[in-house]
C-alpha cells in the first residue's frame, strides 16, 4: 500500500506521518531499539515519509535512534524535530526557552544527534512567554537562510501568536493535539492556520492509544505518563471507555478497527491535515497506514460525531501546570 501525499505549507509529505516519541519516551521504560528501527524502516517502505521526533524525547535518545534508522535513506525522509522544552513535570509544568542563543544551540545539537546536515521541518515545541515570538521565529529564519533548516513549524501555539509568527516568516505547519477527544484547535487555531496557508499536524490522533480500544483497564507500566492524566483514570476512564466502545461498534460495521476509524476521522478534516500516529511496533504501524486510504462518507462522519461528540469525553488532557504552556 502506498500512502498519498499532502502539503504542509510549501512542504510535500506523506498524508500520514510516524510519531517516534514512544520509541524512547513517555509510555514506560521498556524500549526495543531493534523493533523501533524496524518499524521506521517499515514505515518508509510503506510510503510514510514524515518522521517526527524532538530533542526532549528520551533526553536526545529519540533523535539519535531516528538518525540511525534513516542512515542511508535520508533522501526519502522528511525529518521533523522540535526544540524549546527544557524540562517538563507534573508539578512545575513545562520550562521553555525560545531565545536566539538557545534556538541556535538546540538546532546544532539536533543536527549532531540526527547525523544530518539539515532539518526539513523544525518546530518550536512550546511558546516561550518570556520571549517575543518575533524574536524566536527570527532566529529560526536565520537557520533557514543558512540552510540548516528547510521549513519552520510551531507546536501548541495560540491563534494570535501564530498570526504574529507568520508575519515574520512563512510557517509550514502547526503541530497540536487533535483527535476525536481533543478538539480545542477547531474554534480559533485551525481557521488562523488556514488563513495563513499553514498545514496542521495532529499529534496523538489516537488519544494516546485510548481511542484504539486496546486499553481496557486503567493499568499502566512504570514511567507511563498516562497514569497521571485525568482522562485515563477513575470515573473518567469508565465514561470515556463507553464512548470508545460505541466507536468500536461503528468500526466493526465498516470492517475496520476503532483506531482506524478514529484516525480516518482526523484525516478527513482537510487536505492540509497530516496526523502523526505514534507506534513502536510494526503490527500497529500497518494498521495505522491502512487508515490513510480509508474514505468516510457523510453518513459515517455523522455517526462518528453522534457516538463521540466533542463534549462527550471526561477529564482534562493535562494537569493545570502543564496546560499553562498550551495556546500561548
Amino acid at each position: 500500500m502506498s500512502v498519498p501525499t499532502r502539503r504542509l505549507g510549501g512542504l510535500t509529505v506523506s498524508a500520514q506521518g510516524l510519531g517516534c516519541m514512544g520509541m524512547s519516551h513517555g509510555y514506560g521504560t521498556g524500549h526495543d531499539e531493534a523493533e523501533s528501527v524496524a518499524t521506521i524502516h517499515a514505515a518508509l517502505d510503506a510510503g510514510v515519509t514524515l518522521l517526527d521526533t524532538a530533542d526532549v524525547y528520551g533526553g536526545g535518545a529519540n533523535e539519535e535512534l531516528v538518525g540511525r534508522a534513516v542512515r542511508g535513506r535520508r533522501d526519502g525522509v522528511v525529518l521533523a524535530t522540535k526544540f524549546g522544552i527544557v524540562s517538563a513535570d507534573v508539578v512545575n509544568g513545562f520550562v521553555v526557552r525560545g531565545d536566539r542563543d538557545y534556538v541556535r544551540a538546540s538546532c546544532e545539537a539536533s543536527l549532531r544527534r540526527l547525523g544530518v546536515d539539515h532539518i526539513d521541518l523544525y518546530y518550536q515545541h512550546r511558546v516561550d512567554p518570556g520571549v517575543p515570538i518575533e524574536d524566536t521565529i527570527g532566529a529560526m529564519a536565520e537557520l533557514v537562510a543558512e540552510g540548516k533548516v528547510r521549513h519552520i513549524g510551531m507546536s501548541e501555539a495560540g491563534a494570535a501568536t501564530i498570526a504574529r509568527a507568520a508575519a515574520v516568516h512563512p510557517i509550514a505547519a502547526l503541530q497540536s493535539e487533535w483527535s476525536l477527544w481533543t478538539r480545542d484547535i477547531e474554534d480559533e487555531v485551525l481557521p488562523t492556520c488556514r488563513a495563513h496557508g499553514i498545514g496542521v499536524v495532529p499529534f496523538s490522533p489516537l488519544g494516546r492509544g485510548f481511542l484504539t480500544g486496546r486499553i481496557a483497564k486503567p493499568e499502566y507500566a512504570d514511567g507511563d505518563m498516562r497514569a497521571g492524566m485525568e482522562r485515563f483514570t477513575g470515573e473518567n476512564f469508565d465514561r470515556n471507555l463507553s464512548i470508545v466502545q460505541a466507536v468500536q461498534t461503528l468500526a466493526a460495521a465498516r470492517g475496520v478497527t476503532a483506531g482506524q476509524l478514529a484516525l480516518a476521522w482526523v484525516q478527513s478534516r482537510g487536505e492540509d491535515v497530516v496526523p502523526i500516529p505514534g507506534t513502536k511496533r510494526r503490527t500497529y504501524l500497518a494498521e495505522n497506514v491502512a487508515a490513510a486510504t480509508l474514505d468516510l462518507s457523510a453518513d459515517d462522519l455523522a455517526a462518528i460525531e453522534a457516538a463521540a461528540p466533542a463534549d462527550g469525553f471526561s477529564g482534562a488532557r493535562y494537569n493545570a501546570a502543564m496546560q499553562r504552556a498550551v495556546g500561548l
